[in-house]
């Protein structure tokens, strides 16, 4: 398949701008053989929280972290799911790969309404077939996602992908508009596909407010760019785990220093964190998240109440007051 040339797409394979996020395959054996992951617990309770309404207020915008990067984005009148995981496993089989520790914030038929999910890259714990087969049978609601992504889920039955290069929009109603921007990740699904597949993040322009979505990213890159080009963020939902050993993961993962600098680069207004303590992908404690970004809130100044780390399935209200 072939894509337009760019300055991130040779017209068969992506690449990020700043930074070169290929391992090698001694890379990888050094990573094997040297990890020292911390355990982490077979299974977590999730907190006890009120379910969404069926659409938020005029006014308001309400945004429930539903585990990894689902979260649940409610806008008067619109529903919009981010990578939706609902699986028991991010893994190409049932019976083997990362295992979830806790259920979903909110389990996928206690849902409301979905009208459009947003879908940033192939990876397994963000493009989860089985999820995303049932919100199509259920809603039929639009994905919208990178350039490559809509041929492959098209190959697995499911229908309705956008694909949208980096900084291309749509409007999926006239006063909704949705931009795919760039993140410093890569892709691969397969043995042959690595980053034959686009990448990135989404933001969100509904009446009176903007949310970004990173989707997995490593830092610097782009955030600067992203608050030059579109505007600051009302709210960023941006990844703080999935981070150790830095020399492997830290030019695809942001920890959680990094994430409070994508925060101040993108003068969001709020942050909330996402992409922690649901699956056991990297080396850090499932605790070690949390505590490293209260340590960077501090060192830079930001105001817990400015980058909060949502309870799983708790819905936080945003309006022009908070």
């Amino acid at each position: 398949m072939s894509f337009p040339r760019s300055d991130h797409c040779d017209g068969a394979r992506f690449f990020n701008l700043h930074v070169d996020t290929d391992k090698s395959a001694a890379d990888l054996q050094r990573w094997r053989r040297t990890r020292t992951p911390a355990p982490w617990p077979a299974r977590v309770a999730n907190g006890t929280f009120p379910p969404p309404p069926e659409h938020a207020a005029p006014g308001e915008v309400i945004a429930t972290h539903i585990g990894q990067a689902t979260f649940l984005l409610q806008f008067p009148g619109l529903n919009l799911l981010t990578d939706p995981m609902f699986s028991e496993r991010a893994s190409p089989v049932r019976w083997a790969g990362p295992r979830r520790v806790r259920d979903p914030g909110i389990a996928l038929d206690r849902l409301p309404r979905i009208d459009l999910v947003l879908l940033s890259h192939n990876h397994y714990d963000h493009m989860d077939l089985p999820s995303l087969r049932r919100i199509r049978r259920r809603w039929r609601a639009p994905i919208v996602t990178g350039l490559g992504n809509g041929r492959y889920l098209r190959r697995h039955a499911i229908g309705g992908a956008i694909e949208l290069d980096w900084w291309e929009t749509t409007r999926p109603r006239g006063d909704v508009c949705i931009t795919y921007v760039p993140a410093q990740h890569w892709s691969k699904r397969g043995f042959f596909d690595r980053r034959k597949m686009l990448w990135g993040g989404h933001v969100i322009e509904a009446p009176g407010v903007r949310i970004y979505f990173a989707g997995d990213t490593g830092y610097p890159g782009h955030f600067r760019e992203i608050r030059e080009r579109i505007g600051p963020p009302d709210l960023a939902l941006l990844p703080i785990g999935a981070y150790e050993p830095r020399w492997f993961m830290g030019p695809q993962h942001m920890n959680p220093d990094d994430a409070v600098r994508a925060h101040l680069d993108l003068e969001a207004r709020h942050s909330l964190a996402m992409h922690f303590a649901t699956f056991p992908l990297t080396d850090e404690a499932i605790d070690a998240p949390l505590l490293a970004l209260s340590e960077a809130l501090r060192a830079h100044g930001v105001p817990p109440h400015a980058f909060r780390v949502p309870g799983f399935g708790e819905p936080i209200r945003f309006g022009k007051d908070r």
